[in-house]
């Protein structure tokens, strides 16, 4: 199916946080997205990505926001959420692809994310392990991954410093 994606619009807001909370089951990751939105320092309100279902309802989320390794600008790739009757038919990819699209179109240089390591590797990313790129918690090496974008040819190692939402 094609998937229609674009920055996401003030009136998108309650939506998101909806289809957010029905994608995890949960409120918590919902409630993420209303604390990153109220840190200045970690939302880039550009970033902030859906993909629209057939009758233009919003059924996917992806949301990248400021965080840093060590000193070094970067971002976080979280959360990406999918209403349940969407997933795993390409909404959620479309909406993280287009936020990549928009991230490499501000010259971002660096996108990390914990997640399933079967899921994001299709998006190019890797174990953030091998840039020496580490969270500042304990977390699974193989779902701490890492996106170098635009051909970026260094990339800092460092710990990963997520804003305060996070609550790491």
């Amino acid at each position: 199916m094609p998937w229609r994606t674009r920055p996401e619009a003030p009136a998108d807001r309650a939506e998101v946080y909806e289809l957010t909370a029905a994608a995890f089951g949960r409120a918590e990751e919902a409630d993420l997205v209303e604390a990153l939105r109220a840190d200045p320092g970690a939302w880039l309100p550009d970033l902030s990505y859906v993909a629209e279902g057939p009758d233009g309802a919003v059924a996917a989320y992806a949301l990248l926001t400021r965080c840093h390794v060590d000193e070094v600008p970067a971002l976080a790739l979280a959360p990406v959420a999918v209403r349940p009757e969407w997933q795993r038919q390409g909404a959620g990819a479309a909406a993280v692809r287009a936020v990549l699209e928009a991230a490499r179109g501000r010259e971002e240089r660096l996108v990390l994310v914990l997640g399933h390591p079967e899921y994001y590797p299709r998006f190019g990313f890797v174990p953030a392990s091998a840039y020496g790129i580490r969270p500042g918690f304990d977390a699974p090496d193989e779902a701490t991954m890492a996106l170098v974008l635009n051909g970026s040819a260094s990339v800092t190692p460092g710990t990963i410093r997520y804003p305060a939402a996070f609550g790491v």
